[in-house]
């Protein structure tokens, strides 16, 4: 293979993402392979440190050896990125340090996306081809228990920071192996965090925090991204100690900062007949565990029926998350998913039960710029003409404000009992500070 290779590249070029660079790598890579089993099991107990500078000894001495035109800046990019893949996970070593990184999406062994500030951005972060990258999958998911290959070509996990990570791969993927990962947030988001990124302002967080102290049952509703487990998690440092909190999750992600809480996840069906746990049936059992207040990860199957029953027998101040593109959607969807999960009543009583378990729905949204926003908040106020009746607290209107907050107050007062009962009599609801 002829090697002509112009010197000086700089480490953020095109070179570096070439395939006539990440073939030198995957010579490089094999040759360390060789290497290390002739060394046996005493590689094993190296260190980080030793192993970096035997990937740097055999890289020099292969370039050398092979009289490849490779300048400093390359070599030492070949021996990091080596490196992380003999103690790491290869090119996904930076990017799953990087605090900055939410999201990342792989679609193939060339196309690398990350999110950051909400925006989807192409990384010049590549693998050598689609081997590797099923390498690398398989570091990943193989502690976990979890495999993929033809025969189970998609797996969905939780990694042990408390991330998710999904992967499909070929026949039924067409673009490779496609990899999913949401990264775990280090710092758990604070009131104080999403009052200063926009999120929302004083007076809605005062609102909601007295309606969690009031006991209101919340559905928070969104589509993807739109950053409703991370809002769920802040309104959740509202509930009073003393009260025990149980949390049902398909991929653990909550990481609530009380002193009871409970933590539940769901296990798909796997392997030498083990039982599928779904969310229905953590639902069930927890009604037995003697909860304060139930919090579901997200509702989006027959547990709504569960979920329902429960807020509306004595576990009031309960919430959940739920896709939907508006508050008027998510009740649509909500009526949809306890016919899934066998709802025998009527429409008229299915709608009665809806109206008597929920209290709010706090609606969020991304934005074009990649920020979150809450577009409304609701109060579900009864059933009229068969309908749900919905009033709105506030709802976002950038284009109709001079507000540079873009959040209008409706003045509407609270119908629920537990809101009137919690808040004072003679307390109006103040409209936002527009200075």
């Amino acid at each position: 293979m002829d090697f002509d290779f112009a010197l000086g590249h700089d480490p953020n070029s095109d070179f570096h993402q070439s395939d006539e660079f990440q073939d030198i790598k995957g010579m490089m890579h094999s040759r360390l392979v060789d290497r290390i089993e002739d060394l046996g099991a005493d590689f094993v107990n190296w260190s980080p440190t030793m192993v970096k500078r035997f990937v740097a000894q055999e890289v020099e001495s292969f370039t050398a050896t092979n009289r490849m035109p490779l300048n400093t800046t390359d070599i030492q990019c070949i021996v990091k990125d080596l490196t992380d893949e003999l103690i790491g996970l290869g090119p996904l070593e930076e990017l799953m340090a990087d605090e900055s990184v939410a999201d990342i999406l792989i679609n193939g062994y060339k196309e690398v996306f990350i999110e950051r500030k909400g925006l989807l951005q192409k990384s010049k972060i590549r693998f050598i081809d689609n081997k590797h990258l099923m390498r690398i999958v398989q570091r990943i998911i193989a502690p976990l228990g979890r495999r993929v290959d033809e025969g189970n070509p998609m797996v969905d996990a939780r990694l042990p920071n408390g991330g998710r990570i999904n992967v499909i791969i070929p026949p039924v993927s067409l673009n490779g192996p496609v990899v999913s990962i949401r990264k775990f947030r280090s710092k758990t988001l604070q009131a104080s965090d999403l009052l200063a990124y926009g999120t929302l302002n004083e007076d809605m967080l005062d609102f909601l925090q007295r309606a969690t102290l009031a006991r209101c049952n919340i559905v928070i509703s969104g589509g993807t991204g739109s950053g409703k487990t991370s809002f769920l998690n802040m309104l959740t440092q509202y509930i009073p100690e003393g009260e025990r909190i149980i949390t049902i999750e398909d991929a653990a992600e909550l990481q609530l900062l009380h002193e009871h809480v409970v933590r539940l996840e769901t296990r798909p069906a796997g392997l030498e007949d083990v039982a599928e746990v779904t969310a229905r049936d953590l639902l069930r059992n927890s009604l037995r565990m003697r909860p304060d207040r139930i919090i579901v990860g997200e509702v989006r199957g027959g547990e709504a029926v569960e979920m329902l029953q429960a807020m509306n027998t004595g576990h009031d101040g309960s919430m959940s998350t739920i896709h939907t593109n508006s508050p008027r959607e998510c009740l649509h969807r909500l009526e949809m998913l306890l016919h899934f999960g066998g709802w025998q009543g009527s429409e008229t009583n299915l709608r009665r039960q809806i109206a008597g378990a929920l209290d709010l729905i706090v609606h969020l949204a991304r934005m074009p710029n990649g920020k979150r926003r809450i577009i409304s908040i609701s109060e579900i106020t009864g059933i009229q003409d068969e309908v749900i009746s919905l009033q709105e607290f506030y709802r976002y209107e950038p284009a109709l404000l001079q507000s540079r907050e873009g959040w209008v107050f409706t003045g509407c007062q609270p119908v629920s009992r537990k809101l009137k009962r919690f808040l004072k009599a003679d307390r109006q609801l103040a409209e936002p500070n527009r200075d």
